[in-house]
C-alpha cells in the first residue's frame, strides 16, 4: 500500500532529497548550471503536468524517466481533476519501476476523470508503494527549500500550481530553472504561419502571467513554433511498436484508450501508425539539452485571450523558436523511449 505523507514520509523524503542533491552538486560547476548546460551530474527536476488530457504528457513522463540526465525528485498534476492525473502519474512510475519518486497532487479545481480514466480504474492513489503528498505544492516548495543545487522546474500544462506556490513563496523563483511548453510566438498549430492562443497559456492566462515574471534563475520555453511540429512516424514509431519493454508498452495502451474514448475532434490518433503531435517532450529534452533547436532571447507579453506576443515590456524569456534538425530530434526521442528507465539515484 502506498503511504500519504505523514510526519515519518515527509522527514525521509527531505533527506533523500537533501542526499541525492548533494551528489548533484558535485558536479564541476555546482550550483551555477542551468537547464541545457553541460555537467556531469544529472539535473534535478520537478515535473508538473496535466497527464491525462491530451496523451503527449504520458509521453514526456515516459521520456523523462529514460533521461539520465534527469534526476527527478517529484511529479505534480495540475489542472482539474488533480486526483485523477495523480493516479495516471503513480500508476506509470509503478509500472517504471520508479515508486522512489513522490507523487503530488496539485490544485484541485474539478473531477470526473477523463480520457484515461479506463487505464486506472480500479487503481487508487493508496495503490501506490510510494510516497503520496494531498499537498503538492507544498511538496515542490519542500523540495526547493531542501536541495542543495537549483532544481529546474518542467512544465507541461496550465500553472495553477506554479502560481499557488509563487502566491506562498515568491522567493522560491530564486531557487530554481524554468522550463514550460507554452505559447505561440511565430508559428501556430500545425505549423500555420498565423500564432494561436496556445491552451497552456490560454487555460489560466493570470497564472501564466505570474509564472513568466516570477524571479527565476533562468526562463525557457519551447512554444508551438517547435514543439508543434513533433510526431513520430515510420520507423521511428515502428520501433516502439515493435517493443516488449513496459513503459513503452504501457504508453501505447493509454494512446489507444485515449484515441478511442477523447471527445474533442483533435484526439484523434492513429495507434497503429504515428503518434499525435508531441508538444511536451520538447520542454523535458530543454531541461538538460539545446540540441537539434534554435533558441532566441525574446520579451513576451501574455495577453488577456491567451496569446504570447512579443513586447519589449514583457519578461525576458529563453525561447525554442526553430529547429536545427527535427528529424534528427525524431530519431533520439525514438531511441530515448526504448532505453532503460533511469535507476533511484537516492536511498
Amino acid at each position: 500500500m502506498g503511504r500519504r505523507a505523514d510526519c515519518e514520509s515527509r522527514r525521509q523524503f527531505l533527506q533523500a532529497v537533501i542526499g541525492g542533491a548533494f551528489l548533484v552538486a558535485a558536479g564541476p560547476r555546482g550550483c551555477d548550471l542551468g537547464p541545457g548546460e553541460t555537467r556531469e551530474k544529472p539535473t534535478p527536476v520537478i515535473l508538473d503536468t496535466d497527464i491525462g488530457s491530451d496523451i503527449d504528457d504520458t509521453w514526456a513522463l515516459a521520456m523523462l524517466l529514460k533521461s539520465p540526465e534527469l534526476d527527478v525528485r517529484l511529479v505534480t498534476s495540475g489542472m482539474g481533476d488533480t486526483v485523477y492525473r495523480a493516479r495516471i502519474i503513480a500508476k506509470m512510475l509503478q509500472v517504471a519501476g520508479r515508486t522512489d519518486v513522490p507523487v503530488g497532487v496539485g490544485v484541485r479545481a474539478g473531477s470526473g476523470g477523463g480520457p484515461q480514466g479506463p487505464w486506472v480504474e480500479g487503481y487508487e492513489l493508496d495503490d501506490y508503494p510510494g510516497t503520496v503528498f494531498d499537498d503538492g505544492v507544498q511538496a515542490m516548495l519542500e523540495v526547493l527549500g531542501a536541495a542543495a543545487e537549483p532544481v529546474t522546474l518542467i512544465c507541461i500544462g496550465p500553472l495553477p500550481n506554479i502560481a499557488e506556490l509563487l502566491r506562498r513563496d515568491p522567493a522560491a523563483a530564486r531557487r530554481a530553472h524554468f522550463v514550460g511548453m507554452h505559447g505561440s510566438v511565430r508559428l501556430g498549430y500545425g505549423g500555420r504561419s498565423t500564432p494561436d492562443a496556445e491552451w497552456n497559456v490560454r487555460g489560466e492566462v493570470a497564472a501564466c502571467r505570474a509564472t513568466f515574471a516570477a524571479d527565476w534563475l533562468s526562463r525557457t520555453i519551447t512554444p508551438l513554433d517547435t514543439c508543434g511540429l513533433v510526431h513520430l512516424r515510420g520507423e521511428n514509431y515502428a520501433r516502439l511498436l515493435d517493443s516488449h519493454d513496459p513503459v513503452v508498452q504501457a504508453l501505447l495502451e493509454n494512446y489507444r484508450i485515449w484515441s478511442a474514448t477523447a471527445a474533442e475532434d483533435w484526439a484523434r490518433g492513429r495507434p497503429d501508425t504515428e503518434s499525435t503531435t508531441l508538444f511536451d517532450t520538447v520542454a523535458v529534452h530543454l531541461a538538460h539539452s539545446r540540441e537539434f533547436l534554435r533558441m532566441e532571447r525574446m520579451r513576451l507579453r501574455v495577453t488577456d485571450d491567451g496569446y504570447t506576443v512579443e513586447d519589449p515590456a514583457g519578461p525576458e524569456l529563453d525561447v525554442a523558436i526553430e529547429w536545427t534538425d527535427l528529424d534528427g530530434y525524431h530519431e533520439h526521442l525514438s531511441r530515448r523511449l526504448l532505453g532503460p528507465v533511469v535507476p533511484p539515484r537516492r536511498g
